[in-house]
């Protein structure tokens, strides 16, 4: 049962996140907002599939213990992607609130991010074995922590600051994800249970998504 539906739920995520990622690059129509957002949302699913596709495969097949090389290929990549998710997220905010220099708070930005991506790719993580250690689980995720802090304040600041309705929860979208994620990563391994987090962490993104895409269809249809 668990085979069945987690599969059919990640199926639905990719495929929801990738068409409206691809439906707003093609929709653009010269807003770079939009444009970035698309490549954001179609990052996001694309990503995620390295990491749920072999997933899905071993539920659906032998389990999960018979393919800890793909799972753990497929998590190794996904956390590189996520990375660059924040990255374009935090310039979409430059884009919509129209910011301008502020090359400190982008250089702080980038160093965030280039030290997550840094740290995942020491050996020192072990991602393609089962006993991958806790402890550069936790390392790896402080930088993104901290990434995705900045870009919650950004969003809640400027989305007060400016009246912005159509993206009043951009932040609490992130804050939901992170608030569903980091006890996946701090407990998962001892209470597996803890792992099922990770939908309404997901949620939390289809929703982050989904602000994007209505904004930009209730302008296009304006």
């Amino acid at each position: 049962m668990q085979a069945v539906m987690e599969t059919l739920f990640d199926l639905v995520y990719l495929t929801t996140v990738i068409t409206l990622g691809v439906k707003m690059i093609r929709g653009s129509g010269g807003s770079r907002e939009v444009l970035l957002f698309g490549i954001m949302a179609v990052t996001l699913g694309a990503g995620d599939a390295f990491h749920l596709v072999p997933r899905a495969w071993a539920l659906c097949t032998a389990g999960l213990d018979a393919f800890p090389q793909a799972l753990g290929a497929g998590k190794f990549i996904t956390s590189l992607t996520m990375t660059v998710f924040y990255v374009l997220l935090y310039h979409v905010w430059r884009l919509r609130y129209r910011v301008q220099g502020r090359r400190g708070l982008t250089a702080a930005v980038y160093a965030l991010a280039a030290l997550r991506a840094g740290l995942c790719l020491l050996p020192h993580n072990d991602w393609l074995s089962p006993d991958a250690p806790l402890s550069w689980g936790i390392w790896r995720n402080l930088p993104f922590a901290a990434l995705g802090l900045v870009v919650i304040v950004l969003f809640y600041r400027s989305a007060r600051e400016h009246g912005d309705r159509a993206f009043r929860h951009m932040w609490l979208t992130i804050v939901l994800s992170f608030a569903f994620y980091i006890p996946v990563v701090l407990f998962a391994d001892a209470v597996p249970l803890i792992g099922m987090l990770m939908i309404p962490k997901t949620c939390a993104y289809v929703w982050t998504v989904l602000i994007g895409y209505r904004d930009w269809r209730a302008h296009r249809t304006a």
